[in-house]
C-alpha cells in the first residue's frame, strides 16, 4: 500500500484560514460507509444524524499556549520554542529555531526576563531538552507569555485564542487542537444530550505530529508518533454500556478514535486505563470501538486520510473529498466537517 493511494488534488484556496463566526454554522458533509453515498448539509443538523442511546466522546484537551518568541543571551538574537513534552521539574522537549545556534548552555529570556530558560541536550529534527526558570505555576507564566501554535497551512493571525479550543475543553497538554470539535457549541451540545445521547468525555493530547508529512513511500514503513491519552472509570462504563444496549459510539475527530481504539479490549469493552498510544490506523485495520466518526478534512497522504480510509473505504473517501473539492468545501482545521457512518 502506496502513499501515494492516498493522495488528492486541492487548490489552495480552499484552505480555511480563520474560523467562521458561528462555530456550529459549518457544512457537514455526510459519508454512508456502506454505500459511499454523500450528502450535504450543516453541523447544527448533527442531532439528526444521531440516536438516543448513542455516546457522543469528545476530547476534552485543551490547547497549551506552546509558541515561545524570545532572545538568545546575551547576543539578543530571536528564538523561538515550541513545547512538545512536559519532561518534569521545568525541563521540556522542544522544537526550537534557530536550532544550529542552540547549544546546551544557551541561556533563552522570554518576555523581558518574565521567562529564562537553559538548553540542556541536543536532540534530532530541531529538537531540544530546555528547562525553564520562573516564579509561581508555569501554565499561569505561558498564559500570559505563550502564543497558539497553529498549524503551519494557517498563515493568518487568530484573532481570539479560544476560537482554536473547543468548548469543552478542560485538561491543558494539547501543541494542536482537536479541531473535529470546534464546531460545537454549549447550545447543540445541550440540545444533543436532551435527545438521549450520552456525553463522554476523553483525554488525547495532540503532538505535532499531527501534521508531519508521511515521507515514507510504502505505509507500513511509517514510524507514528506517540501521543498521551486517558479514560476514566465513569467514561469506561458508559461506553460499555452503550455497547450494552446496543447504541452507537460516535468518536468526535480523530483523536478520539484513535483513544477509544487504543484503549478498548480485544472484545470492544473499556476500563479507565491511560498511557501513550502510536498507534497507526490504516486499511486493514480492524475497528473494535468506533461505530461512527465525526471529523474535518485532513490533508492529502496524511495518517489522518489513512485513518478515515480505513473506516469507510479508500474509495468512498477519496470520492467524497473529490466532491467536497467541487463544492467549495473548507478544509482542515478551520474547515468543514464530515459525519462518517451508516446512514
Amino acid at each position: 500500500m502506496k502513499t501515494s493511494d492516498f493522495y488528492y488534488d486541492l487548490p489552495p484556496e480552499l484552505i480555511a484560514q480563520t474560523p467562521l463566526e458561528r462555530r456550529d454554522g459549518s457544512r457537514l458533509m455526510t459519508l454512508d460507509r456502506a454505500t459511499g453515498a454523500v450528502g450535504h448539509r450543516h453541523f447544527y443538523d448533527l442531532p439528526s444524524l444521531l440516536r438516543p442511546g448513542d455516546c457522543l466522546v469528545l476530547n476534552d484537551s485543551r490547547v497549551l499556549p506552546a509558541r515561545l518568541l524570545g532572545r538568545r543571551e546575551p547576543t539578543g538574537g530571536a528564538v523561538e520554542v515550541l513545547l512538545l513534552r512536559d519532561r518534569g521539574g521545568g525541563l521540556w522537549e522542544c522544537l526550537a529555531k534557530p536550532a544550529r545556534k542552540l547549544h546546551p548552555g544557551a541561556a533563552l529570556s522570554f518576555g523581558d526576563g518574565q521567562l529564562t530558560a537553559t538548553v540542556e541536550a541536543e536532540e534530532d529534527e530541531g529538537k531540544r531538552q530546555i528547562r525553564f526558570h520562573y516564579d509561581g505555576i508555569f501554565l499561569e507564566v505561558l498564559e500570559r507569555l505563550g502564543k497558539m501554535p497553529l498549524p503551519p497551512y494557517i498563515k493568518e493571525e487568530l484573532a481570539d485564542g479560544e476560537r482554536y479550543q473547543t468548548v469543552y475543553s478542560r485538561v491543558t497538554g494539547s501543541a494542536a487542537a482537536p479541531t473535529a470539535g470546534l464546531h460545537f457549541t454549549r447550545e447543540l451540545l445541550e440540545e444533543i444530550r436532551k435527545m438521549g445521547v450520552d456525553l463522554a468525555y476523553i483525554t488525547l493530547h495532540v503532538g505535532l505530529g499531527t501534521f508531519r508529512p508521511v515521507k515514507a513511500e510504502e505505509v507500513t514503513d511509517h514510524q507514528m508518533h506517540s501521543e498521551f491519552c486517558a479514560m476514566d472509570g465513569p467514561t469506561a462504563r458508559l461506553l460499555n454500556e452503550t455497547r450494552a444496549r446496543g447504541g452507537r459510539i460516535v468518536c468526535v475527530g480523530t483523536t478520539s478514535c484513535r483513544t477509544v481504539e487504543s484503549l478498548a479490549g480485544a472484545d470492544g469493552t473499556f476500563r479507565e486505563a491511560s498511557g501513550w498510544t502510536d498507534i497507526f490506523i490504516y486499511p486493514g485495520y480492524r475497528f473494535k470501538a468506533m461505530d461512527a466518526l465525526v471529523t474535518n478534512f485532513h490533508l492529502p497522504e496524511s495518517t489522518l486520510v489513512m485513518l478515515v480510509s480505513a473506516f469507510a473505504g479508500r474509495e468512498h473517501i477519496l470520492n467524497a473529498y473529490r466532491e467536497a473539492v467541487r463544492e467549495r468545501y473548507r478544509f482542515f482545521s478551520f474547515g468543514d466537517a464530515m459525519f462518517i457512518g451508516d446512514l
